[in-house]
Order: structure tokens, then sequence, then C-alpha cells
């Protein structure tokens, strides 16, 4: 019987699989950034990768397996994003980072956006593994709050909201420039000012 291990003990055959699915979702974002979320279609994937559409099902078993794994793709991008700041001894200047490092990632590429924050897409739901990156990323948010004195209920449900319509305001109004973005300091000095009020 066939070994799928070379000498080096590696896994050729799961690399080779791995890497296939690299591509596909490769060319689904490259679909999705041209041409909008909507218009992704097995068929169109299938050609752009070489291969026919029921050919994908070895991969992925639907259409929104493939918007799932590209759900997972882009929170984890956006956690790599978020752990590369650098943290400092003032918690709320690193939130102020921190909404900046959101609204930046999110105006960069308005596909991958409207994937991750709005539910555009009939019929999907992420999974709960790959809504768990999302939820992990939130409880690091509420946990910086906490460090920055801000414990009240809602406080993350608000800075959220402020961060996120900002976001879709320059997705939405201005793509590619910077009117929205250039508040992000003033909403979240907004935010604290407020939440030092109410505590």
């Amino acid at each position: 019987m066939a070994t799928t291990s070379g000498s080096d003990g590696r896994d050729r055959r799961s690399e080779r699989r791995e890497a296939t699915k690299a591509e596909i979702l490769d060319a689904a974002w490259a679909i999705v950034r041209a041409d909008g979320l909507g218009a992704l279609s097995l068929r169109d994937l299938a050609g752009k990768v070489g291969m026919q559409a029921p050919s994908l099902y070895q991969y992925f078993d639907s259409k929104n397996a493939i918007y799932d794994a590209m759900f997972a793709q882009g929170n984890r991008a956006l956690a790599e994003r978020v752990a590369q700041m650098p943290e400092s001894d003032d918690p709320e200047a690193d939130m102020h980072r921190v909404a900046r490092i959101f609204v930046e990632f999110s105006v960069e590429d308005p596909a991958r956006y409207q994937l991750l924050f709005q539910r555009t897409i009939p019929g999907f739901e992420p999974s709960p593994e790959s809504y768990g990156l999302a939820v992990d990323l939130l409880q690091r948010g509420a946990d910086r709050l906490a460090e920055a004195g801000v414990r009240h209920p809602h406080a993350l449900d608000l800075f959220t909201a402020l961060v996120a319509g900002l976001s879709a305001q320059q997705v939405a109004n201005e793509p590619g420039g910077t009117r929205w973005v250039a508040l992000v300091d003033d909403a979240v000095d907004m935010f604290f000012t407020y939440m030092r009020s109410q505590a």
C-alpha cells in the first residue's frame, strides 16, 4: 500500500490538499474583491483554479463553506494585526490604537469588511469555530477596556458600534478616502469621556 509520507515524515498528500484549498480561497477573494461578495459562483471559481465545479466539493462541501473559510481567514488576519500592536502601560492609548487598527483593516478591503462585519450573504452563518475567532477578538477588546477602568456592561457594545460605524461610513461613502478614518481618535476620546461620566 502506497504511503503519503516522504522519508522526512511529511504528509505530502495533506500538504497538496491544503495548498489547493489555499489556492481556491485566494481565487475566491480575487472574485469577491473584483465583483462583490454576491458574485462568487462555484463555476467561475472552479474555472479560475483550473478545475470543474464538482471538483470543488472535494475541498469544500458548499459555497457557504468557502465563505466560512474566508470568514475565518479574515478574522485571523485581524487578530494578527492586533497582536502585532506593541502594548504600552497606558490602556486608554492602547484602545486608541486598537480602534485605528480595526477601522484601517476594515476600509482597506471592503469585500472582507462586508463578509466579517455585515450580513450581506443570504443564508450564510459562520460556523461556531470561525465565529469563535471573532468572539476571541471581542473578548480581548473587553479585557483592554477593563484594564483602562471601563467596566460598564454596555461599554464594549458602544465601543464596537463607534468603530464599526466609522468603518461603515468610510466604506459606503468614500472608499479609499480618510474622511471617517480621521475621526477615530475623536470618537474614542468621546467614548472615554462618556464612560468616565457614567462611573
